[in-house]
């Protein structure tokens, strides 16, 4: 993996190591590890040392392992050394190890000296390793060890995808243990500007009011020590706005910017020559209005945000650059259509699960996620829902700049119990944290078809934490739509969404009307439930008049591969079988126009992407490589839209 790991959160004094790469390996499947000490003797001598290569999980090839048994209890070990300077020793700059992700509970000990632990297999953490390196008195080199806990059958464990066996099976996938994500060391500041995961937030929406809402908060600061932010905010280069210096509250650890981000040029109508020399853009308003550069997929123009930290002296403290794109969503405007800077906007989406054949859920490197974005915006789709995984931030810098929709999900757990609400509500709001930021990221979709919540028509107690889980993700962030639970049994919703794997004549009969949209299937919306005991009453759910209407999962038809077949598609599974790539066109289209046909859906996912072990209903192959011919596909999808955009004209 190349790169900073966080290209969406870059500091201008960058000072960091990758600690991808060759590890000492251990499987601890008695779980004897911690009880015999090894967390202070070290692994490197134990005789089942092996080599794993992080970030890759011991399942997949990459790694070196490629191991598909059971194994739960897995250490990690590699001598690291304190990349800080003397100076900025001296000065108090913190040492810090960070993981991208680690699934599923980590403990992390330094010359076997604990130093911290984080549960949620799905997200960042960041453990200080200064205390610790200047307790061991070496100047020199130091053992890192992690132990990493995943069970193979615990339900409650937020997993996704991820089978709770060893092996793939249906629309589940090979297990991924272990680190997964990179890891890396990096010197900070001990004052210094927080990244969004603890509190700073740029939410861009309020394009009628030409301005940015930024919350910048900070890290490490001591009691009473006062700071200041200052904001600078470029387009193309040029300066926008820079604010004043403000200080930091004393009771509070952020500052509040609302920002303007409207130049005025001449004519105040059209954008300056140094955004956009191609002439076809001038009178363009989706791309520039009234003073302001619009982000959208065809036009992902991003502003360039510096944010200084500064002490009482106003020495300079930390510089972080970082972006963001003014767009808005609308969703609520009781006409059942989707608003992209305030006009109607069909997204096209492709179910993207995010695997890769030799790295499982590790992204090959930053450019494999570029490339699957080009190559969806190839095939005439203007976003993803990513399913049922928190990706990898790389994907989502390089959705800002290429101009991509994402939906961001967590991976479900499997059952529900308070055990599994409360890993699955902590791990949610941690992902949203750390995504918010992004313009790229369109939707928030906590659940998917009512994974963990399997008595939602009965059990008042689990539309309870689905409202909860609602609730707090509409807190976090107002400025985009929350589908509380994708595909149907929607307990509180922005966006009334339904998945069905009908053929073409099925999905037409079922798009005829939304009464039809509703009433097929399972049951998109909850009856009321009544009780002798207020805990059991419940109101129900149904749609809102005008909500937009959207098929978030359809198709899943795969292609017919000889020898692969047997067994009832165990090894080529798909919803429906076509007989080669011009069949699959032919049934794309049959079934992507009867979705939009009549005018009632103003969004669709296809599934899906890319095929997976087994699931092999892809648009393209584990690979990567098309099954129909690209402009083919591109032609059907601006098809679609036409018949979308079409219908909302004649109805006026």
């Amino acid at each position: 993996m190349e790169g900073y790991p966080r290209p969406d959160f870059q500091r201008s004094d960058l000072h960091w190591e990758s600690l991808n790469g060759p590890w000492d390996f251990v499987f601890d499947d008695k779980d004897v590890g911690l009880h015999d000490g090894w967390q202070q003797s070290g692994i490197s001598r134990k005789s089942d040392k092996r080599t794993i290569h992080v970030p890759y999980v011991f399942q997949c090839s990459a790694s070196g392992i490629h191991e598909r048994g059971v194994h739960e209890v897995l250490w990690y070990e590699r001598q690291i050394q304190d990349l800080r300077s003397a100076a900025q020793r001296q000065r108090g700059d913190r040492l810090l190890v960070r993981f991208g992700a680690a699934d599923y509970e980590a403990k992390i000990w330094l010359d076997g000296q604990y130093v911290g632990e984080h549960q949620g297999g799905h997200v960042p953490f960041d453990i200080d390793l200064t205390e610790a390196v200047a307790f061991s008195g070496s100047t020199k080199s130091h053992r890192l060890t992690v132990r990493v806990f995943d069970s193979a059958s615990d339900l409650s464990q937020p997993r996704g995808k991820q089978f709770w066996g060893p092996q793939s099976e249906s629309i589940f996938y090979t297990p991924s243990s272990g680190i997964w994500q990179s890891v890396w060391l990096e010197s900070v500041p001990r004052l210094r500007i927080a990244d969004s995961s603890h509190g700073t937030t740029i939410l861009s929406h309020n394009v009628d009011l030409g301005a940015i809402d930024a919350r910048i908060a900070v890290q490490g600061r001591r009691t009473q020590v006062k700071c200041m932010i200052e904001l600078e905010i470029r387009l193309a280069g040029i300066l926008v706005s820079r604010s004043d210096r403000r200080e930091v509250p004393r009771d509070e650890a952020f500052v509040q910017f609302n920002h303007n981000m409207r130049l005025s040029p001449e004519p105040p109508d059209l954008p300056p020559l140094e955004l956009t020399r191609e002439t076809a853009l001038l009178g363009d308003r989706t791309f520039w209005r009234n003073g302001i550069a619009l982000w959208s997929p065809e036009h992902p123009t991003l502003y360039d945000l510096t944010i200084r930290l500064f002490d009482s002296d106003n020495t300079l403290l930390d510089i972080v650059h970082t972006t963001t794109g003014m767009r808005s969503l609308t969703w609520n405007r009781g006409d059942g259509t989707f608003r992209l800077n305030n006009r109607p906007y069909f997204q096209a989406l492709l179910l993207d699960q995010g695997y890769w054949p030799d790295t499982l859920m590790t992204p090959p490197s930053q450019d494999a996620l570029k490339q699957d974005i080009l190559l969806q915006k190839s095939l005439g789709f203007n976003g993803c829902r990513k399913h049922q995984k928190v990706e990898d931030p790389a994907f989502l810098y390089w959705a800002d700049k290429l101009g991509f929709l994402v939906w961001g999900e967590m991976a479900s757990c499997h059952n529900f119990s308070v055990t599994g609400c409360e890993r699955f509500e902590k791990e949610w709001l941690e992902s949203v944290k750390r995504d918010i930021n992004h313009p790229s990221l369109v939707c928030w979709t906590p659940v998917n078809e009512s994974w963990g919540y399997g008595e939602l028509e009965k059990n008042a107690r689990q539309r309870d934490h689905l409202r909860s889980l609602y609730y707090q993700t509409r807190f976090l962030d107002p400025s985009r739509p929350v589908n509380d639970n994708c595909g149907w049994e929607h307990v509180v919703t922005d966006l009334s969404t339904f998945h069905d794997y009908a053929d073409a004549k099925g999905m037409a009969e079922r798009c005829t009307d939304l009464q039809s949209i509703f009433a097929r299937g399972r049951g998109m919306f909850l009856p009321p439930l009544h009780g002798p005991s207020p805990g059991k009453e419940d109101p129900g759910s149904r749609h809102v008049k005008g909500a937009p209407v959207m098929c978030t999962e359809f198709g899943g038809v795969n292609v017919d591969v000889a020898g692969r077949n047997d067994e009832g598609r165990k090894g080529n599974w798909g919803y429906s079988t076509a007989t080669d790539g011009k069949d699959l066109l032919g049934r794309f289209e049959e079934l992507m126009m009867a979705v939009v046909r009549e005018g009632d859906v103003c969004g669709v996912v296809w599934t899906q992407f890319a095929d997976v072990e087994q699931e092999a209903n892809g648009l393209v192959t584990a690979e990567r490589v098309p099954k129909m011919e690209v402009e083919a596909c591109r032609m059907v999808v601006e098809k679609v839209k036409g018949r979308y955009f079409g219908r909302l004209r004649a109805f006026g």
